[in-house]
């Protein structure tokens, strides 16, 4: 239980610390920023960042249903935190798989044609999702800290 615990909150570090040095951090640095060179770059820091997300993402999966299944006793075992981070959870995965896999592919394949008009779009669209997460992220990092002592 312990090293699943411990290995649980390094991947929800790594995937909502990052999503909160990109939006909180990063973004506001890049506004000065020429818009083709803006475009670039965040395609590099994504295309370092979304593999820890993914492992981020088995990371959390395994590590979770491993102490839900393994250490509480299956959900009838476990409190509504547990309930709320999974579900939070979950629709997380669901909104980074979108972001992956529809706007994500867009975006590189706009900055490797230099279509800047496309490529703001689609970083819009990422942004916004990444938003949603990182919220969703904080919340649950809250939950998870917190109810327990509901």
């Amino acid at each position: 239980m312990t090293l699943s615990l411990m290995i649980h909150s390094l991947a929800a570090v790594v995937w909502v610390g990052g999503m909160f040095f990109a939006y909180v951090i990063l973004r506001p640095t890049l506004q000065e920023w020429e818009a083709l060179e803006r475009l670039r770059l965040w395609k590099e820091v994504f295309r370092r960042f979304f593999p820890w997300v993914w492992m981020s993402v088995l990371a959390l999966l395994a590590s979770g249903y491993f102490m839900i299944f393994f250490g509480l006793g299956g959900f009838s075992g476990v409190g509504l935190h547990v309930h709320i981070m999974h579900l939070t959870g979950w629709i997380m995965i669901a909104l980074f798989g979108v972001l992956f896999h529809v706007p994500w592919i867009a975006f590189l394949r706009a900055v490797d044609r230099e279509d800047v008009a496309t490529a703001g779009a689609k970083l819009a669209t990422i942004r916004m999702i990444v938003l949603t997460n990182l919220v969703l992220g904080l919340v649950t990092v809250a939950v998870a800290s917190s109810g327990r002592y509901w």
